[in-house]
C-alpha cells in the first residue's frame, strides 16, 4: 500500500495561466480554460492519492468579473459541467467538495449544482475538496469579522485551517486577494508551469520542495514534513 504522508496537509493552488497558454498556441482562451479544467480533475485524483488533507482551489475571483462575458460564462459553465459531471466520481473516491465564496452573484443553476455536489460528497472521509468561486480574501474577512465582533467572539475570524503549502502557477508571483489569512505562515512556491500543464509530476515535485523546506512560525525550525 503506498505510503501516505501528507494526511494533515492544507495545500492552495492559485491556478494560473490558462489564457496564456491557449495564446501562445494560438487558440481561444476558451481552449485554454477547458485545458485547465482537465488539469483539475488530474490534480484532485492526484492529491487524493497522495493522501493530502485538503485541497483548496482558486476557481474565480471576485475581481474576476471584470473579464469579458463571454469568458465569464465559460468558466462558469466549466465549473457547473464540473459539479454534474465528477460529482459521483467523487463521492465513490471519498472526496467531500465544498464550495466558498458568494453565492448571491451566481446563476440559480449553478447554485443547484453547488448543493447537489456539496450533499453527495457529505460524507467523504478521505480529501477535502474546496473551490473558491466569487471569493475574496479580503471580503471574506471583513464579512467574518463582522459576525463575530456582533457576538463578542473575536477568535479566529474565519474559523478555517491554516494553509501549508501555497502554489501559484504561470509565472506570476503574488497572492491576488486569495485566502490572506489562513496563508500568513504558509509555504510559497511559484513556478512557471501554466495551469493546463500542471499535472500529477508537478504537484509531486511541489510536495518535495515543501517537505525539504524548514518551518518555523516564529519559533526554532522543524521540518515540513
Amino acid at each position: 500500500m503506498e505510503t501516505k504522508i501528507y494526511d494533515k496537509l492544507h495545500v492552495a493552488i492559485i491556478m494560473d495561466g490558462n489564457g496564456r497558454w491557449a495564446e501562445a498556441r494560438g487558440l481561444p482562451r476558451s481552449a485554454g480554460h477547458r485545458a485547465g479544467a482537465h488539469s483539475v480533475a488530474r490534480v484532485v485524483e492526484a492529491s487524493a492519492k497522495q493522501g493530502i488533507a485538503a485541497l483548496t482551489l482558486y476557481a474565480f475571483s471576485s475581481d474576476n468579473w471584470q473579464r469579458p462575458a463571454t469568458e465569464v460564462s465559460t468558466l462558469f459553465g466549466l465549473f457547473d459541467r464540473y459539479l454534474r459531471t465528477q460529482v459521483k466520481a467523487l463521492a465513490g473516491n471519498g472526496i467531500r467538495l465544498s464550495v466558498i465564496g458568494r453565492r448571491d452573484r451566481l446563476a440559480t443553476s449553478l447554485l443547484n449544482s453547488i448543493t447537489r455536489a456539496e450533499r453527495e460528497t457529505a460524507g467523504g472521509k478521505g480529501l477535502h475538496l474546496r473551490i473558491a468561486i466569487d471569493y475574496s480574501s479580503r471580503h471574506e474577512m471583513a464579512r467574518a469579522l463582522q459576525a463575530r465582533t456582533a457576538r463578542g467572539d473575536m477568535h479566529d475570524p474565519l474559523g478555517t485551517h491554516d494553509v501549508d503549502l501555497l502554489i501559484r502557477t504561470g509565472g506570476e508571483q503574488r497572492l491576488s486577494d486569495f485566502m490572506l489569512w489562513e496563508c500568513a505562515y504558509a509555504e510559497l512556491l511559484f513556478t512557471p508551469v501554466q495551469w493546463p500543464d500542471f499535472d500529477e509530476t508537478a504537484l509531486a515535485s511541489a510536495l518535495r520542495a515543501f517537505s525539504s523546506r524548514q518551518r518555523r512560525f516564529g519559533g526554532l525550525a522543524s521540518t515540513a514534513a
